[in-house]
């Protein structure tokens, strides 16, 4: 079954996010490293993971820090955190479910224990997709103006009217310019009751979306899912 459960692994130590990441790989998680805090700060705010593996002794920005600061971004706010660290005691702990930790894992890790964790955090998680202000309710992208109260878009002179699983599925990728939803993201967002529709149902829309916008707007991420350019 396709897996498209991004996990951002975040430390400073090369060979340790190595070790990680083929765990993880292995079990078909699409994995995305950063070496310090500032840059899981940029990447999970352009990737919007579903879970961050964070060190907590990193120079410069600690975990702790870095935990604080990401629980402080409205996008990624349900994300869940698990904090790696070698400190065992209660204090550092505690400090890190202060700070907004789902987890706490000691060092060494051991990789089943990580994987079973990491599965029960996942279990039924639906992240919600945060929207721009819905009182803007005219947005506009080169040569397509989209307006959300009428349910209509305009490319170029021409006003196209969309069905509506259309309409919200362009919304939802419009909401984040770039940023590359997953297959099972747009699912759990767009068709949440559909339980037996497969990942390849939201391709004949995507299809259709092009052929109305033109093929250039929503590209294809291989492996990964689609992005509004």
């Amino acid at each position: 079954m396709e897996n498209s459960i991004i996990i951002l692994i975040v430390d400073d130590d090369l060979n340790f996010i190595e070790f990680l990441d083929y765990i993880l790989s292995k079990e078909g998680y699409i994995v995305i490293k950063a070496n310090s805090g500032d840059e899981a700060i940029e990447l999970a705010k352009r990737n919007n993971p579903h879970l961050i593996l964070l060190d907590i002794k990193m120079p410069k920005t600690d975990g702790i820090e870095v935990c604080i600061a990401l629980r402080n971004i409205p996008e990624i706010s349900h994300t869940k955190i698990v904090l790696i660290s070698g400190l065992l005691d209660d204090k550092s702990k505690i400090a890190g479910f202060d700070a907004g930790a789902d987890d706490y894992i000691c060092k060494p890790i051991k990789p089943k224990v990580l994987l079973a964790r990491i599965g029960a955090l996942l279990k039924n998680f639906k992240r919600p997709i945060i929207f721009s202000d819905e009182k803007d309710t005219l947005k506009k992208f080169g040569n397509i103006t989209i307006d959300f109260e009428k349910y209509l878009v305009i490319v170029d002179q021409d006003e196209i009217t969309l069905p509506k699983k259309e309409f919200l599925l362009l919304k939802l990728l419009s909401a984040k310019p770039s940023k590359v939803f997953t297959r099972q993201e747009i699912l759990d967002q767009l068709w949440e009751n559909s339980i037996n529709q497969g990942s390849r149902f939201i391709d004949v829309h995507i299809h259709n979306l092009r052929e109305k916008l033109g093929s250039n707007r929503i590209k294809t991420i291989k492996g990964v899912g689609y992005k509004f350019d």
